[in-house]
């Protein structure tokens, strides 16, 4: 084959591709539409039932502007006499999940739902970065791309008397700046202009990563079908067949392109510091002047990128973990004596036919029964008639507001919380006295039962009242005038002005 046919086939193959026969169709610009309309920045996954009414209501509303819109196999049957088909959503969205551009799967509740495949997120994501105005080289892309050479390439050297040339340079550098801040020199900033330009550049490559993180899962998805299928048609020993599975399994994501870079990412990201660092950076970027020209959408989707990293890994990872559960459930499900069962049976519907073969001839017909016959049960109520479903309730009774007592200050203190402030002073000014004896001096109305609580709490740090070596009863009065007695520890009071302080403050009791 000559050059140019092996760049015809070249071409071929990638023009082929579901990405660009998703932008090459004359309905292209409807179907992009309608992706980019229900599949927004913060929605991956969609019902099944709502996207085929949404596909049904976009693709109508093109179509009664003038657009050309797809045309599917099975148009509604409620549309008006005089107008054009209504289309079907649930036909185009099968359409386009056997064009590669939607995925049908499952949620975990079990509910069926529509996601865009790493095809239809390439071609959102190409008209995305076409459709912006920026400029194909500039200052800030050219430092990207030697930023990136310089770094690999100190990665890459394996003399190590160049890497510490390396490494005192940088520092070097650093150290100039840090000496230049710190004697009060003016700070450096970039512009606005040259900050928007690198703002761009970053969204291009942000606006990459749920196709990445897409095709990684549809890898993973693909191996789980090639696995599972080789698995049904194994004839190895069970034992062999398990080793060979397994071992598959812990090489799953270094066994291809896509998964060997997701590792790399993966552990990349695993580091909390490292997104915890990127979080502020970005904060920081959305601080500066440039940032006031932002749109509210692109704020934040700058601002969810570390979300984007998040949910791309946990997808991956997700269909991984059910890459292995399929796994288990074959192994645990796998019945050499109901495979034998089975061949037998087969086997012998073989030499049945063969019989029949040589008495009948090829227009004998023979019933097969197939399925047991349909049972026919009538329409059954559901719902019997309630009366109390129709009645009006009754009318709302207006509140008395005469049977509500009038509640002052004083009344909430006698309800609340222990007075620190008072029992402080009392055992401030008990010298060489009990615990016991300082709470009984205090008045009636200060001696509720709440008041222990804040003795107790005054009183640690005592060793005798903390060892419990002495119990005394404490007469307690209630707000209610009831006396009450508890028995609790007690301690001998140092002399006034000794007596430790706990770190609380005269302000703390209850309000």
């Amino acid at each position: 084959m000559t050059d140019v046919d092996l760049e015809f086939a070249r071409v071929r193959q990638v023009l082929d591709r579901p990405t660009l026969r998703l932008m090459s169709r004359p309905t292209s610009a409807a179907v992009v539409s309608v992706f980019r309309t229900v599949f927004d920045r913060d929605v991956q996954y969609v019902p099944a039932d709502r996207m085929h009414l949404q596909v049904e209501e976009h693709v109508a509303r093109l179509q009664a502007t003038g657009a050309r819109v797809p045309a599917s196999d099975s148009p509604t049957v409620d549309t008006p006499a005089g107008e054009a088909p209504r289309p079907n959503g649930r036909s185009l969205c099968r359409e386009w999940v056997a064009a590669q551009w939607l995925v049908r799967s499952n949620s975990p509740d079990g509910d069926e739902q529509y996601s865009l495949t790493s095809h239809a997120l390439e071609a959102l994501s190409l008209i995305d970065a076409l459709s912006s105005e920026r400029a194909l080289i500039s200052e800030s892309r050219l430092a990207m791309i030697v930023d990136a050479v310089h770094r690999w390439a100190a990665r890459a050297e394996p003399d190590r008397d160049t890497q510490v040339r390396r490494l005192d340079a940088q520092i070097a550098e650093l150290q100039a700046e840090r000496d230049r801040l710190a004697r009060g020199d003016a700070v450096v900033t970039v512009d606005e202009d040259r900050m928007r330009d690198g703002y761009t550049n970053l969204t291009d490559l942000i606006r990459q990563l749920p196709s990445d993180f897409k095709r990684v899962e549809e890898a993973v998805a693909t191996m789980h079908r090639e696995i599972v299928e080789d698995f049904r048609q194994e004839v190895r020993p069970i034992g062999e067949i398990l080793d060979d599975y397994l071992a598959r399994t812990d090489n799953l994501m270094e066994s291809t392109p896509e998964g060997r870079a997701f590792q790399g990412a993966f552990e990349l990201l695993r580091d909390d510091a490292l997104l915890l660092r990127l979080r502020d950076d970005i904060t920081t970027i959305l601080e500066h002047p440039f940032a006031g020209s932002l749109s509210p959408t692109e704020r934040r989707t700058f601002r969810g990128t570390v979300g984007i990293l998040r949910q791309g890994i946990e997808d991956v990872l997700a269909q991984r973990r059910m890459l292995t559960a399929t796994l288990r459930d074959q192994i645990v499900a796998h019945d050499v004596v109901r495979d034998r069962e089975l061949d037998a049976v087969l086997r012998s519907v073989n030499r049945g036919l063969a019989a029949w073969m040589d008495t009948g001839s090829a227009r004998d017909r023979v019933p097969l029964g197939l399925l047991p016959p349909s049972a026919t049960v009538g329409t059954l109520r559901e719902r019997f008639y309630d009366p109390d479903a129709e009645s009006v309730p009754p009318p709302i009774e207006e509140p008395d507001d005469d049977v509500f007592e009038d509640i002052d200050v004083d009344s909430l203190r006698r309800h609340g919380g222990p007075l620190l402030a008072e029992l402080r002073d009392v055992l401030a000014h008990a010298a060489n006295g009990s615990s016991v004896d300082a709470f009984h001096a205090l008045p009636a109305g200060q001696r509720r039962p709440v008041e222990l609580f804040g003795l107790a709490h005054l009183l640690t740090g005592h060793d005798d009242f903390e060892a419990g070596t002495a119990s005394a009863p404490h007469h307690t009065v209630r707000p209610d005038g009831e006396p009450v007695t508890f028995h609790m520890p007690t301690a001998a009071l140092a002399p006034a002005g000794d007596t430790p302080h706990p770190d609380d403050e005269p302000g703390q009791e209850a309000r």
